[in-house]
């Protein structure tokens, strides 16, 4: 499918149903990864969900994108750039209003499927915007406090549901990190599984059944 001209690059595999708005899943990828990444999941999803694999906007070198710079100094070790983070979050809030009404989507049925630096916006939008997002498969993330939006514990979190699960040997973002996600949620009161895989930074074939098996019952 020919994908419009957006705010984001992206790539979209349309849905199976002709004669109604398709429910949408948006896939945000790893940093230093790309578009193509998680939509090698897509053949393999529920026909009746349209998939649209986004491209963060920050140019890596020598090849790769990100949502947000990490940096490593003597000084702070290794850090994230917080401000840039909540501008990628706005861009892709933007960027789902825009393909709903582009490609005439389900703006009431939208998920998030995130990937590390991925995961981490995607509770960062779900968290600011609860009213747009129904589910989040967060794959190898955390929540990062410092970019949810102001007063985000008045929203209402009633419909979202969150999937979320992490490599008991990642070492690239820690179990111990994923661990705080289902107690932080729980206080929130929102809908949440949470699961480890004995692997490392990746999705193992188990974890990837387990999360589309998630998403059909919650579909």
């Amino acid at each position: 499918m020919t994908t419009a001209p957006l705010s984001l690059e992206h790539v979209i595999r349309p849905s199976s149903l002709s004669q109604e708005k398709a429910p949408v899943l948006f896939m945000l990828h790893g940093y230093g990864s790309n578009e193509d990444d998680l939509f090698s999941f897509a053949s393999e999803l529920p026909a009746d969900l349209c998939i649209i694999s986004v491209r963060a906007p920050y140019t890596l070198q020598p090849f790769g994108y990100a949502w947000y710079a990490i940096n490593f100094d003597n000084e702070k070790g290794k850090w994230s750039d917080d401000e840039q983070a909540i501008e990628s979050r706005e861009k892709i809030v933007k960027f789902i209003d825009e393909a709903c009404e582009a490609y005439s989507l389900d703006k009431d049925n939208v998920s998030l499927l995130g990937f590390s630096q991925g995961t981490i916006l995607s509770y960062s939008i779900a968290l600011s915007y609860p009213e747009k997002i129904k589910r989040v498969v967060a794959l190898s993330g955390y929540i990062n406090e410092n970019i949810l939006a102001e007063n985000y514990t008045n929203n209402n979190f009633e419909q979202l549901k969150i999937y979320t699960s992490h490599g008991q040997v990642d070492q690239v973002i820690p179990i111990e990190w994923a661990q705080r996600t289902p107690v932080f949620l729980d206080k929130l009161k929102i809908k949440n599984v949470f699961e480890e895989y004995p692997t490392g930074h990746g999705v193992s074939p188990q974890n990837f059944h387990s999360f589309k098996k998630w998403l059909i019952a919650n579909s």
